[in-house]
Formats: structure tokens, sequence, C-alpha cells
């Protein structure tokens, strides 16, 4: 049970919540959701004792597995030592029992400290713990060659799998989890959503993969109207029941306020007249009629509409035997396709496989090493890259980056279109250098809709986004009459985006599916089962 009382924070006048009451049961597994700047990380460092509220209490099990983003903290122990340091009695009995082993000489005392460090181990599973952390590992995608070796011997996004294994080992009487599917593929999440189905402890995970949501919670968390609210389900449902839940408060406040304004209608006509009695009971009646507190919602999302100036050629891009080679590694070998106008291609596939690199190459960002792509009639490329260092100009504002790139349209129109994308008031001015990642991607997707290309090359385009914003891309792609090539690992997304599905494998062909993804599942269950 992790159960919290009274619990308010605020920074500066912004309040995030206010007298907080909310328990998170053993069994159940809570998604926390809130549209970036609502306070989802903040609460979460509450419960996990990283940050003081401002006032109340939090009760916590003896035990919570932590995922925390601290990823270059072990860069010289091993990947395996690592996980193990997950549970923290266990990691600090093998410590001291390797440092009484390595004293050139032992007493009777520290005979006595080791076999209690032997019980210590053995009651913590302690003997079978290397190979629990490796399966961890593993279902991870971190390969067995690395658990060996030191952290630095891991990329990035490699070492917070190994803090995500860390948090997960152990078995923890809480789990909390701040985005544990970033920088996961798709197999990855598969596994994960399989692991916390499993798990009998509180789990309380921030995620913006609705898919992951959907599947693995019980309960969704939301914090919204300075409040933490409990919706039973996963997260569609809770979209579902708060607009309802909302349209109904609305309703009763309708009503009430008509009330009131015939009982403050009858006391004004009759407060000096005879009918004092009735006017007393009138203005009690009004009293009683307190409007339930509308507290401003802080969801917001963006608006995205996707247009085009000139439609393509129904040929739109031919890609003729394209290769590319790393070293000795082969990641896109002699690939042809022919994408046609309005076509909607979801590129997927593990990390490292070359994705990235296939939307490189026909975007025109990397050129293959043979082969080439060919653009049809008309064909106009709008690109989002992965990595978006340096594509915004810094030393400028967002509005004035807007107005470099078209000075064609007004001030007032580029001022609509930035407010449609949650740049209001003086957020149009921020400057670019300072913009957080949602607003960079944001940003570039402001550019895209004001180029109006026929042709969206997207390189993971949620990276970043909260949920209201994923869903609000997702609808501008569905609705977009031009053709799409979508790198994602979101699985929402590509169900209702995609038309036609490249899957990428590690030394293989890329397979070329011209379907949906519901359909790539139903046709090929042992590929489709590590993008599940």
């Amino acid at each position: 049970m992790i159960s919290v009382q009274d619990v308010t924070k605020a920074f500066g006048p912004k309040k995030l919540f206010e007298d907080v009451d909310v328990s998170f049961a053993p069994g159940n597994r809570y998604g926390l959701t809130g549209p970036n700047g609502s306070g989802k990380t903040t609460f979460m460092k509450i419960l996990a004792g990283d940050e003081e509220a401002d006032s109340g209490t939090v009760i916590r099990p003896r035990r919570l597995g932590i995922l925390r983003q601290d990823h270059y903290r072990y860069e010289d122990l091993r990947v395996v030592d690592t996980v193990l340091m997950g549970n923290g009695p266990l990691w600090a009995a093998i410590s001291e029992k390797d440092a009484l082993l390595g004293k050139p000489e032992m007493t009777d005392e520290d005979g006595m400290r080791l076999a209690e460090l032997e019980g210590t181990i053995a009651e913590e599973d302690g003997y079978a713990a290397e190979a629990n952390a490796g399966e961890l590992l593993s279902g991870l995608g971190v390969d067995i060659e690395f658990h060996d070796q030191p952290m630095r011997a891991l990329a990035g996004g490699y070492k917070l799998r190994v803090l995500l294994a860390q948090a997960l080992f152990g078995k923890p009487q809480g789990l909390l989890l701040d985005e544990p599917t970033n920088h996961l593929d798709i197999e990855s999440i598969r596994w994960l959503e399989k692991f916390l189905h499993a798990y009998e402890g509180v789990l309380v995970t921030i995620s913006h993969d609705r898919h992951f949501l959907n599947s693995i919670c019980t309960h969704i968390a939301d914090i919204d109207y300075e409040a933490i609210i409990l919706y039973p389900g996963g997260y569609d449902d809770m979209v579902r029941q708060k607009g309802q839940v909302r349209n109904r408060v609305e309703s009763e406040n309708a009503e009430k306020k008509k009330k009131v304004a015939q009982l403050q209608d009858f006391v004004a006509r009759f407060h000096a007249g005879t009918r004092a009695s009735q006017v007393q009971s009138r203005i009690r009646a009004m009293q009683k009629l307190k409007l339930e507190d509308m507290k401003r919602s802080n969801i917001a999302a963006p608006f995205i509409k996707f247009e085009q100036k000139v439609p393509s050629g129904r040929q739109t891009l031919t890609v003729e035997g394209m290769s590319k080679r790393y070293g000795d590694d082969t990641i896109i070998q002699d690939f042809s396709a022919l994408v046609t106008r309005g076509e909607k291609v979801c590129i997927i596939g593990k990390n490292g496989v070359g994705k990235t690199t296939l939307a490189r190459m026909i975007a025109g960002d990397l050129k293959p090493d043979h082969g080439h792509v060919k653009w049809g009639h008309q064909a106009q490329v709008g690109y989002l890259p992965q990595d978006q260092a340096g594509v915004i100009r810094p030393g400028t504002t967002a509005f004035g980056w807007l107005r470099e790139l078209e000075d064609k349209l007004s001030n007032e129109e580029i001022s609509g279109l930035l407010g449609r994308m949650l740049f209001s008031g003086e957020e149009r001015m921020k400057p670019t250098a300072t913009l957080s990642g949602g607003e960079t991607v944001r940003l570039l997707m402001s550019k895209l809709m004001l180029f109006k290309d026929n042709v969206l090359v997207l390189d993971e385009p949620t990276n970043h986004l909260d949920l209201q914003s994923i869903a609000a891309l997702s609808d501008g792609l569905q609705k977009y009459e031009g053709t799409i090539l979508v790198v994602t690992h979101d699985q929402e997304l590509i169900r209702e985006v995609g038309t036609r599905i490249w899957s990428v494998h590690k030394g293989e062909p890329v397979l070329d599916f011209p379907g949906t993804f519901d359909d790539f599942v139903q046709k090929h269950p042992d590929l489709a089962e590590a993008h599940r």
C-alpha cells in the first residue's frame, strides 16, 4: 500500500495539487497521467521520498523499486551488479561479505559476521540473484555479452534499460516507474507488459505510451483540477469517464445557476414588499445552492492539422536497390519499394536495426552506399528528424524562427498557428535555446503545418510529447491526405495511422507488408510478436 494524506505542492504561485488524499493498493497497477507541467514527475518524486511535499504525509512499503534516470551514476560497476543494487539489503550483504573475504586474516568475530551475512543472502535469494538479474536484462534487450561488462560500455538508452531492471529486481513491494518505455523497442515493451501483469505489488507508472497504459493499468490516477482523481480501467477508459464526469458537473452547475437566477429575481422583486417571509426562504435556498468548485482543468491539447498546397503525383516515391553499411554491419540491404500517393507507411523494428538510417536516406539526410531514392512529380517533403539538435536556430524566438521561414504570412497568422500548438501569449517569444523537448517537437510540427508539404517523413515524432499531444498528432495524421513515412514504437499510432508496414530486422531484408498493423499481426504472427 502507498498512501498519500493531505499532500499539497506548489512552485511559487502555481499550485500543482492541493490536499490530495489517495491510496494505491497492492495488486493494482496505476497509470499517473496529466499534461506536461501538471506535476506528474514531482508527485512521483514525492512518492519515492526524493522530494518533500509542502504539507501532508506519504506512507510507503518497506521496499520500493524506483526507476531513476541517473544513468551515468554507475559507470564503473558491472552491469549485473547495477541490477543487484536494486535489492538494498542483498547488495549490502554481498558487499560486506566480499570485504571480509578480502581480509588477509579473519577473526572469530569476522567469521560470526560472515555467517550472519550468509543468512541474509540466503533470505534474499542471493544465490540465484545473478541469474535472476540476467533474466531481467535479457528480457529488456540487454545482450548477455554485456552483463559482466562495466556500465560505461553501454549506450545511454541501454543504461536506462539496466536501471529499469534494477527497479524490477528483488521482488519490491511497490514499483515507481517514470517513463519505463523510454528507449525500449516494441519487443522489450511487450516483455515488460508481461512482467508487470504478473507483478503482485503496487505499481505507479508515468508513461506517454497509450498502448502500454491500456495494456497494464487497472486504474488511472489523473492529475487535474489541482487534485488526483482515480478512474478504473486503462487510459482510454479514463478519457471517456473524465468527459462524462465533466459534462455531468457542468450540467448540474448550469441547473443550479438557473435556479439561483430565479431566486435572485424573486428576492429583487419582493424584498421591500409584504412577502418578507417568502423572501427570507428564497435567500436561505440560494445559500444552500452552492456551486461545485470548478477549478480550471490543466488539460490542453494542440490542434494539429496537416494540409497540402498541391498533391503529389500518383507514384510519389521510388526506392531502388538501396543499401547502407556501417563498418562490417549491413544495416539496410538491397531495398526497393514503390510508394503511391496517400499511403501511410509505418517503419517498425527493434532499436538499432536501421529504422532511422532508412528514414534519413529517404529524406535525403543520408546518402546510401548503393541504390537511390527518386521522388515523383511535385513531391514536396517535410522531414522531422529524431535528432533535433541544431534544427531550430538558436538566438531567436519561437515566433521569430517561423517568421524567418515564411515572410508571406501576417504576424497574426503566425501567432494563431503557434497558439494552436500551445504557444500562447508570452510563450511565443520564448528563446529557442530554452525550449523543452516537447516544445521543440511542437514548434517543428508548426513548421510542417506552415509549409503544407504533400509528403511527411517523421522519425519518432511522439518523443517528448504528452498523451494529449500524441492523440492530436494521431488525429492529424489520420486526416492528412498526403503521403506519410513514420518511424515509431507507439503501437496505438501504428494501428491508427498505418496502411503499410516496413518491418526492419537486423541482418535481414526489410519486410514490405501492404496492410495495417493488425493485418501484419495476423499474417506474420512470428514476426509480429516482437512488435506487439
